[in-house]
């Protein structure tokens, strides 16, 4: 069986289980959409007026890209810990293919199928905010691919830890802050924060929405570090979900709750 059917395989059940239980994906949509409000009418109160319109855009992207992150940093955790509770997570190594890639195929999967949600979320935060991005697929296509594959290293050391230690549910919520952070702050802040993952993406994502940078009009030197941040983290999270499986089956943990 190759990745692409994998792919495939994963897609359609991700797809199945947001129509199945559409009464859940619907509460996810206004859950994101009242958590935009709340942001929105905080900044409408203590904002500046002056840069109304610079605040609501940064909320709206932020928003976006920190739906994007739970989906493929934290997902993952939260799967891993469901197979462990069902009793399913043995199974998951009985496939030909290897655990990992069947993991990648599944964060993958979830992204695509959710940017229907994000995407609603997205237009209705618009729409409400009454501020228009700026939508350059030439742009946003490849930093979104490389701003993706720095998430999912960071979405298999999730990964790695909900196998050894299972029910990590809250650290799990913990972290949903700590992944508002990464996608929030500017990376012109401080020039440590390049080297945390998905800052940089993170940035330029929202340079390019709010103020309609293009691909060429960023530096080289920002592709650079974009590229070997996201490149470094989804090696060291690869290899650091493969340290925590061999734990695992040393400890026979896999088939433990």
């Amino acid at each position: 069986m190759s990745w692409l059917n994998v792919l495939i395989a994963n897609v359609r059940k991700v797809w199945i289980l947001l129509i199945r239980y559409l009464p859940n994906t619907i509460s996810e949509i206004v859950t994101f959409y009242a958590i935009f409000l709340m942001f929105f009418f905080g900044v409408q109160f203590v904002g500046s007026p002056e840069r109304m319109g610079e605040n609501n855009a940064f909320i709206i992207v932020s928003m976006f890209l920190w739906f994007l992150s739970l989906m493929a940093m934290q997902g993952i955790g939260w799967e891993l810990t469901n197979e462990a509770t069902t009793g399913t997570l043995e199974q998951l190594y009985m496939s030909p293919v290897p655990a990992w890639i069947i993991l990648l195929s599944r964060m993958v999967g979830t992204v695509l199928v959710n940017l229907v949600v994000m995407i609603t979320v997205l237009v209705l935060s618009m729409l409400t905010a009454g501020r228009w991005l700026n939508f350059d697929v030439f742009t946003l296509v490849p930093l979104f691919v490389f701003l993706l594959v720095g998430m999912l290293g960071v979405g298999f050391m999730v990964a790695g830890l909900a196998l050894i230690y299972k029910q990590i549910n809250a650290l799990l919520q913990i972290a949903q802050f700590a992944f508002f952070a990464l996608v929030s702050v500017p990376v012109t802040l401080s020039p440590w924060l390049e080297f945390l993952p998905v800052v940089r993406g993170a940035s330029m994502v929202r340079e390019a929405m709010t103020e309609g940078r293009q691909v060429l009009e960023f530096a080289a030197t920002d592709w650079v570090f974009l590229l070997v941040n996201a490149a470094l983290y989804f090696v060291a999270g690869v290899f650091v979900y493969k340290l925590a499986e061999r734990r695992a089956m040393a400890r026979g943990l896999l088939g433990k709750y």
